[in-house]
């Protein structure tokens, strides 16, 4: 390693959903909002619909579904919205957090690596699960606010989703830290939409992969984790 390698800033990066923790965020939060009622019957349909063809792999517009999911928010409080989101991020996803995830990002904290997490999820479970975990900074899915505070359903720029990741990942580095100041050291994903950011570290991890990732997995030579946790059901 050169002199001038070994000075740019290691970066370590962790998908959320199905990665860090067993199952999906998202998909959790729907679950909550139909079951009490925060949405409508033919809203939760369009969703699931979305679900559906998300699932086999057709073209799906990300900002829109987020949309859907913020009709139980749109025109609320921000810091109401954002406490129902930390709220339940400790009653219905903490548990489900994977511990080989924590154990991981401390190892590359350890390390010296500045560890994000980069997800499609919402960016306040993400901020309340980064307060208990060992990661230092991330880049999640943010939603608009309106001039009088309260939540709009617009998503803020686009869903940190699929080539958005890395995307989003470069941006914000390139911020921090300079261009050309940084490398991407670890990278770790399960869902074939990964693919473009784990391609771009130097040590690319496929965790509990889908059937998508493992398949580009195996042909990359990428190694394969196996994180998965029983949850207890609740």
């Amino acid at each position: 390693m050169t002199e001038t390698q070994a000075e740019k800033v290691q970066i370590a990066v962790f998908d959320f959903d199905g990665t860090s923790i067993e199952g999906s965020s998202p998909s959790w939060l729907v679950n909550r909002l139909i079951f009490t009622l925060k949405i409508s019957p033919i809203t939760s349909l369009k969703i699931g619909c979305w679900g559906v063809a998300y699932k086999l792999h057709l073209p799906q517009n990300e900002s829109w579904v987020r949309g859907q999911v913020f009709r139980a928010f749109a025109g609320k409080p921000k810091r109401e919205v954002d406490q129902y989101l930390r709220n339940f991020y400790d009653e219905w996803i903490a548990h489900r957090f994977r511990p080989e995830a924590e154990r991981a990002m401390r190892k590359c904290t350890e390390k010296g690596c500045e560890v994000v997490v980069v997800s499609a999820t919402f960016e306040p479970i993400v901020l309340r699960a980064m307060e208990e975990h060992s990661f230092q900074h991330q880049i999640s899915t943010r939603m608009k606010v309106a001039e009088d505070g309260t939540y709009t359903r617009e998503v803020d720029g686009l869903p940190i989703e699929g080539d958005a990741k890395i995307v989003a990942l470069i941006h914000w580095c390139d911020g921090r830290f300079g261009e050309g100041n940084w490398e991407l050291a670890y990278a770790y994903g399960d869902h074939h939409s990964d693919e473009p950011l784990l391609a771009a570290a130097k040590h690319p991890f496929a965790v509990s992969p889908n059937s998508g990732m493992r398949r580009i997995a195996e042909k990359r030579g990428w190694p394969i984790l196996d994180w998965e946790i029983d949850v207890p059901k609740r």
